[in-house]
């Protein structure tokens, strides 16, 4: 059975829907200030039904999603991919230079 909604599709950080029960990513002390285009929520949504709820999500291509970002000189952590013992790929942490994470590609499902 069909259920009522209102979809409302967000272009950015800027639209009013965006960070609709979207919320703040945790400080964990190497990233020293709020990430200035998604306001610490690493994240807003692309889309929500303001009835139920349910929406898609688009990463922050400044902070890869970790919703701060490093004003100093400490690496910063990147999630990437490589491949385990077994052949497998797994996630990961990389850590690189604070230049290197602004300059990586965030792929094609970042905001």
């Amino acid at each position: 059975m069909p259920h009522a909604s209102n979809i409302v599709y967000c272009d950015g950080p800027d639209c009013p829907h965006a960070f609709d029960m979207v919320g703040l990513q945790p400080r964990n002390g190497a990233l020293d200030a709020l990430c200035p285009r998604c306001h610490g929520h690493g994240g807003w949504n692309a889309q929500i039904d303001l009835v139920t709820f349910r929406c898609r999500r688009a990463i922050c291509d400044r902070c890869n999603g970790a919703g701060w970002v490093e004003t100093g000189d400490d690496p910063v952590a990147v999630p990437d991919i490589e491949m385990g013992p077994g052949g497998n790929p797994r996630w990961v942490l990389r850590y690189v230079s604070k230049e290197e994470a602004e300059a990586i590609d965030p792929g094609p499902l970042s905001g």
